[in-house]
Protein backbone atom coordinates (compact mmCIF):
# COMPACT_ATOMS: atom_id res chain seq x y z
CA UNK A 1 0.00 0.00 0.00
CA UNK A 2 2.84 2.29 0.47
CA UNK A 3 4.33 1.97 -2.84
CA UNK A 4 0.95 2.88 -4.31
CA UNK A 5 0.12 5.58 -2.19
CA UNK A 6 3.76 7.30 -3.32
CA UNK A 7 2.97 6.54 -6.88
CA UNK A 8 -0.67 8.22 -6.00
CA UNK A 9 0.83 11.34 -4.64
CA UNK A 10 3.55 11.60 -7.03
CA UNK A 11 1.14 11.37 -10.01
CA UNK A 12 -1.28 14.35 -8.15
CA UNK A 13 1.84 16.63 -7.32
CA UNK A 14 3.09 16.44 -10.96
CA UNK A 15 -0.50 17.40 -12.32
CA UNK A 16 -1.05 20.22 -10.17
CA UNK A 17 2.17 21.86 -10.84
CA UNK A 18 3.24 21.14 -14.61
CA UNK A 19 0.42 22.79 -17.23
CA UNK A 20 2.10 20.55 -19.52
CA UNK A 21 0.78 17.22 -18.43
CA UNK A 22 -2.29 15.68 -19.99
CA UNK A 23 -2.49 12.34 -18.65
CA UNK A 24 -1.81 10.45 -15.48
CA UNK A 25 0.44 7.96 -17.39
CA UNK A 26 2.69 10.62 -18.64
CA UNK A 27 3.91 10.91 -14.96
CA UNK A 28 5.55 7.78 -15.48
CA UNK A 29 7.87 9.15 -18.00
CA UNK A 30 9.14 12.80 -16.12
CA UNK A 31 12.65 12.64 -14.91
CA UNK A 32 11.54 13.51 -11.73
CA UNK A 33 9.52 10.91 -11.03
CA UNK A 34 12.17 8.43 -11.88
CA UNK A 35 14.55 9.80 -9.74
CA UNK A 36 12.40 10.07 -6.77
CA UNK A 37 12.31 6.24 -7.47
CA UNK A 38 15.63 5.62 -7.18
CA UNK A 39 16.03 8.29 -4.42
CA UNK A 40 13.66 6.35 -1.80
CA UNK A 41 15.49 3.26 -2.25
CA UNK A 42 19.00 4.58 -2.44
CA UNK A 43 17.75 6.33 0.67
CA UNK A 44 16.84 3.29 2.36
CA UNK A 45 20.21 1.48 1.41
CA UNK A 46 22.06 4.68 3.10
CA UNK A 47 19.89 4.79 6.02
CA UNK A 48 21.09 1.21 6.89
CA UNK A 49 24.49 2.30 5.83
CA UNK A 50 24.84 -0.49 2.51
CA UNK A 51 26.86 3.30 1.12
CA UNK A 52 27.96 1.66 -2.11
CA UNK A 53 24.32 -0.12 -3.32
CA UNK A 54 23.00 3.37 -1.81
CA UNK A 55 25.77 5.38 -4.44
CA UNK A 56 25.12 2.46 -7.20
CA UNK A 57 21.23 3.30 -7.55
CA UNK A 58 21.76 7.24 -7.19
CA UNK A 59 23.92 6.93 -10.04
CA UNK A 60 21.74 4.93 -11.89
CA UNK A 61 19.05 7.36 -11.64
CA UNK A 62 21.92 10.42 -12.88
CA UNK A 63 22.61 8.45 -15.94
CA UNK A 64 18.37 8.01 -16.57
CA UNK A 65 17.28 11.49 -15.72
CA UNK A 66 20.66 14.15 -15.18
CA UNK A 67 19.02 14.69 -11.74
CA UNK A 68 21.47 14.01 -9.24
CA UNK A 69 20.28 13.32 -5.19
CA UNK A 70 22.97 12.13 -3.16
CA UNK A 71 21.17 9.20 -0.97
CA UNK A 72 22.06 11.20 2.49
CA UNK A 73 19.93 13.86 1.62
CA UNK A 74 16.31 14.60 3.22
CA UNK A 75 13.59 15.14 1.01
CA UNK A 76 9.66 15.90 2.19
CA UNK A 77 6.75 15.55 0.89
CA UNK A 78 5.46 17.24 -2.27
CA UNK A 79 8.78 17.38 -3.94
CA UNK A 80 8.61 18.31 -7.54
CA UNK A 81 11.51 18.80 -9.61
CA UNK A 82 10.20 20.38 -13.21
CA UNK A 83 12.74 19.18 -16.16
CA UNK A 84 15.15 18.23 -13.62
CA UNK A 85 18.08 18.10 -16.04
CA UNK A 86 21.32 19.38 -13.86
CA UNK A 87 19.76 19.40 -10.56
CA UNK A 88 22.30 18.51 -7.98
CA UNK A 89 21.47 18.06 -4.21
CA UNK A 90 24.02 17.40 -1.54
CA UNK A 91 24.41 14.84 0.70
CA UNK A 92 23.69 16.91 3.68
CA UNK A 93 20.55 18.91 2.23
CA UNK A 94 17.15 19.33 4.48
CA UNK A 95 14.39 19.59 2.47
CA UNK A 96 10.81 20.42 3.90
CA UNK A 97 7.49 19.76 2.41
CA UNK A 98 5.63 20.91 -1.19
CA UNK A 99 9.09 22.22 -2.19
CA UNK A 100 9.55 22.83 -6.13
CA UNK A 101 12.66 22.80 -8.03
CA UNK A 102 14.05 23.82 -11.65
CA UNK A 103 16.41 22.92 -14.04
CA UNK A 104 20.35 23.86 -13.23
CA UNK A 105 19.73 23.85 -9.19
CA UNK A 106 22.10 23.12 -7.22
CA UNK A 107 21.92 22.80 -3.40
CA UNK A 108 25.51 22.16 -2.27
CA UNK A 109 28.52 22.79 -0.09
CA UNK A 110 31.00 25.52 -0.32
CA UNK A 111 34.84 23.32 0.32
CA UNK A 112 35.65 19.93 1.90
CA UNK A 113 34.21 21.16 5.53
CA UNK A 114 32.98 18.18 7.30
CA UNK A 115 29.29 17.72 9.02
CA UNK A 116 26.36 19.66 8.12
CA UNK A 117 27.40 21.64 5.21
CA UNK A 118 24.97 21.95 2.49
CA UNK A 119 21.52 23.84 2.49
CA UNK A 120 18.16 23.60 4.19
CA UNK A 121 15.28 24.08 2.56
CA UNK A 122 12.13 25.14 4.40
CA UNK A 123 8.38 24.21 3.43
CA UNK A 124 6.81 25.64 0.46
CA UNK A 125 9.88 27.19 -1.56
CA UNK A 126 10.66 27.50 -4.85
CA UNK A 127 13.92 27.66 -6.32
CA UNK A 128 13.77 28.81 -10.12
CA UNK A 129 16.16 27.77 -13.00
CA UNK A 130 19.93 27.77 -12.03
CA UNK A 131 19.88 28.93 -9.00
CA UNK A 132 22.99 27.97 -6.63
CA UNK A 133 22.31 27.60 -2.96
CA UNK A 134 25.78 27.24 -1.48
CA UNK A 135 26.43 26.69 2.24
CA UNK A 136 24.85 25.05 5.40
CA UNK A 137 22.13 27.85 5.97
CA UNK A 138 18.53 28.06 5.83
CA UNK A 139 15.76 29.41 3.33
CA UNK A 140 13.08 30.14 4.96
CA UNK A 141 9.17 28.51 4.91
CA UNK A 142 7.52 30.25 1.70
CA UNK A 143 10.59 31.63 -0.22
CA UNK A 144 11.27 32.24 -3.67
CA UNK A 145 14.85 32.16 -5.14
CA UNK A 146 14.95 33.79 -8.63
CA UNK A 147 16.56 32.13 -12.10
CA UNK A 148 20.28 32.29 -11.83
CA UNK A 149 20.67 33.60 -8.20
CA UNK A 150 23.13 32.41 -6.44
CA UNK A 151 22.51 32.48 -2.44
CA UNK A 152 25.22 32.61 0.25
CA UNK A 153 23.46 33.33 3.16
CA UNK A 154 20.46 32.83 5.25
CA UNK A 155 17.10 33.39 3.40
CA UNK A 156 13.98 34.49 6.13
CA UNK A 157 10.99 33.19 5.53
CA UNK A 158 8.24 34.70 3.33
CA UNK A 159 10.92 36.24 1.20
CA UNK A 160 12.21 36.66 -2.65
CA UNK A 161 15.52 36.95 -3.19
CA UNK A 162 17.17 38.07 -6.75
CA UNK A 163 21.06 38.40 -7.97
CA UNK A 164 24.22 37.36 -7.37
CA UNK A 165 25.31 37.32 -4.93
CA UNK A 166 21.70 37.03 -4.08
CA UNK A 167 19.63 39.65 -1.59
CA UNK A 168 16.34 39.64 -0.22
CA UNK A 169 14.09 42.19 -2.31
CA UNK A 170 10.84 41.22 -1.24
CA UNK A 171 9.49 40.10 2.24
CA UNK A 172 5.88 38.88 3.33
CA UNK A 173 5.03 37.45 0.25
CA UNK A 174 1.24 36.85 -0.03
CA UNK A 175 0.92 33.86 -1.89
CA UNK A 176 2.20 30.59 -1.38
CA UNK A 177 5.13 29.89 -4.46
CA UNK A 178 3.95 26.41 -5.46
CA UNK A 179 0.44 28.33 -6.34
CA UNK A 180 1.64 30.62 -8.77
CA UNK A 181 5.35 29.31 -9.45
CA UNK A 182 6.17 32.56 -10.89
CA UNK A 183 9.43 33.21 -12.28
CA UNK A 184 9.13 36.13 -14.05
CA UNK A 185 7.44 38.53 -11.79
CA UNK A 186 10.60 39.48 -9.50
CA UNK A 187 11.45 42.84 -8.39
CA UNK A 188 14.91 43.57 -10.17
CA UNK A 189 17.31 45.21 -7.50
CA UNK A 190 20.05 46.36 -9.81
CA UNK A 191 17.24 48.00 -12.61
CA UNK A 192 15.97 49.79 -9.27
CA UNK A 193 19.65 51.03 -8.28
CA UNK A 194 20.43 51.78 -11.94
CA UNK A 195 17.13 53.90 -11.68
CA UNK A 196 18.01 55.78 -8.24
CA UNK A 197 21.45 56.75 -9.75
CA UNK A 198 20.06 58.18 -12.85
CA UNK A 199 17.51 60.11 -10.80
CA UNK A 200 20.43 61.51 -8.98
CA UNK A 201 22.55 62.39 -12.14
CA UNK A 202 19.86 64.34 -13.05
CA UNK A 203 19.65 66.19 -10.22
CA UNK A 204 23.78 66.53 -10.44
CA UNK A 205 23.50 67.75 -13.86
CA UNK A 206 20.86 70.56 -13.16
CA UNK A 207 22.33 71.47 -10.16
CA UNK A 208 25.52 72.57 -12.76
CA UNK A 209 23.62 73.14 -15.42
CA UNK A 210 22.65 76.56 -12.75
CA UNK A 211 26.01 77.19 -11.29
CA UNK A 212 27.41 77.34 -14.55
CA UNK A 213 24.62 79.83 -15.90
CA UNK A 214 25.13 81.48 -12.27
CA UNK A 215 28.69 81.55 -12.99
CA UNK A 216 28.28 83.13 -16.31
CA UNK A 217 25.85 85.78 -14.91
CA UNK A 218 28.55 86.69 -12.64
CA UNK A 219 31.24 87.13 -15.12
CA UNK A 220 28.77 89.06 -17.43
CA UNK A 221 27.82 91.50 -14.34
CA UNK A 222 31.40 91.94 -13.51
CA UNK A 223 32.61 92.45 -17.19
CA UNK A 224 29.94 95.46 -17.29
CA UNK A 225 30.79 97.01 -14.04
CA UNK A 226 34.58 96.93 -15.16
CA UNK A 227 33.42 99.05 -18.25
CA UNK A 228 31.49 101.17 -16.52
CA UNK A 229 34.47 102.01 -13.66
CA UNK A 230 36.78 102.32 -16.78
CA UNK A 231 34.43 104.42 -18.48
CA UNK A 232 34.02 107.06 -15.15
CA UNK A 233 37.81 106.79 -14.49
CA UNK A 234 38.75 108.25 -18.08
CA UNK A 235 35.88 110.69 -18.10
CA UNK A 236 37.82 112.08 -14.64
CA UNK A 237 40.90 112.18 -16.36
CA UNK A 238 39.52 114.18 -19.17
Amino acid sequence: MGVIKNLKEEIAIIRQRDPAIHSSMEVFLYPSFKVMLHYRLAHRLYLKKHYFLARWISQRGVRKTGIEIHPGAQIGKGFFIDHGNGVIIGETTIIGDNVTLYQGVTLGGTGKEQGKRHPTIGNNVMISAGAKVLGSFTIGDNSKIGAGSVVLAEVPPNSTVVGVPGRVVKRNNMSLPQEDLDQVNLPDPIKEDLSILHHANTELTNCLIDLDRELREMKHKCGREKKCQECQYNKEET
